[in-house]
């Protein structure tokens, strides 16, 4: 499996970016997919994550109300909606699978299958 990430870029505070995880290979099926950041100088932290089974969705608290993950079944897509973007959401965001069905989704030792990160810049 090999997840490819995009949609980062630069934005104001308060505007919205989609960030696309796009699933390819064999056995592109998983457990659950994650999105998980890295700000400079900061360790690697949970944003969101989804079963690709279920559709259960587990959400950052911090971030609830601003994050919606989704998925798109038939194009092998996970996606991650973020509106009123402030500064503090700078950050390289990556996207990773995890095949384990017992894993802890917002732990990210648990995922096995890492895509390349996509760089969110919130400035003004």
């Amino acid at each position: 499996v090999q997840l490819q990430a995009s949609g980062g870029g630069l934005v104001q505070p308060g505007g919205s970016l989609r960030l696309s995880c796009a699933r390819s290979g064999r056995n592109v099926r998983g457990y659950a997919l994650g999105w998980f950041r890295q700000a400079p100088g900061k360790g690697r932290e949970f944003v969101s994550a989804i079963s690709l089974t279920t559709g259960y969705k587990f959400n950052s608290d911090s971030l609830k109300g601003r994050f919606t993950i989704s998925k798109d079944n038939a194009k092998n897509t996970v996606y991650l909606q973020m509106n009123m973007l402030k500064p503090e959401d700078t950050a390289v965001y990556y996207c990773a699978v995890t095949s384990n069905p017992d894993a802890n989704p917002t732990d990210f030792a648990e995922y096995d299958i890492w895509g390349q990160g996509t760089r969110v810049t919130v400035s003004s």
